[in-house]
């Protein structure tokens, strides 16, 4: 169990950085996917198109094995966390322009009509407003990421699926182990799920629905 726990760490870790990744890269992909330009319009487009119509596992797999053919090899860690931030900011792309999409246009005018700056509107009073329209779809995502984290094996990364995996191979104790893993990733997603529940009403309480 305490080989299992640190494991367990490492997936969160993974988990984590993929997320911040994605959040932050699905922002900008959604201001490029919404921009008049060619030039930022369409790369974003083909990320979200294939971000979101390929199996993340191929996603691991071309990232981890991929660049070797021009000389450039990264650790599993590096490729896993590469592949699950592109997964989740053509995921989350979507999700932001949705959100963007909920706020009525009347806001920001409303907004600058009161002698707020576009920043100000956009930071007092769009975004509070798409962070309440994207913060459940978000949670959502970030327990997929870390259960998807999980095929990080595949490309022999130790985190909670490889740890169960090599004391598997080792002990043959299959049932014990993987039931083990699952009970851990279910509390793990369990937990995020009842924080994020936590936060979103704390941060939430006062808007109506």
């Amino acid at each position: 169990m305490p080989e299992l726990g640190r494991a367990a760490l490492v997936t969160l870790e993974v988990s984590v950085v993929s997320m911040i990744l994605g959040l932050t890269l699905g922002l900008a992909l959604c201001f490029a996917r919404q921009s008049e330009r060619r030039i930022y319009h369409w790369p974003a487009t083909i990320w979200v198109e294939v971000a979101r119509n390929t199996p993340v596992l191929f996603q691991i797999f071309f990232f981890y094995w991929g660049p070797g053919e021009f000389g450039l090899f990264l650790s599993s860690y590096v490729a896993v966390v590469t592949a699950l931030a592109f997964n989740t900011a053509g995921y989350m792309a979507e999700t932001f322009r949705g959100g963007f999409s909920a706020v009525p246009d009347t806001q920001l005018r409303a907004a600058r009509s009161l002698g707020m700056t576009f920043l100000q509107s956009q930071v007092r009073v769009i975004v509070p407003q798409v962070l309440r329209a994207v913060w459940y779809p978000m949670t959502n995502q970030f327990v997929w990421v870390i259960l998807m984290s999980s095929l990080g094996m595949l490309a022999g990364l130790r985190e909670l699926s490889g740890e169960t995996q090599y004391f598997n191979s080792r002990t043959f104790r299959t049932f014990e182990f993987f039931f083990a893993a699952a009970v851990i990733y279910y509390l793990i997603a369990k937990f995020v799920m009842f924080g994020a529940r936590a936060i979103g009403w704390r941060l939430f309480r006062g808007q109506t629905t």
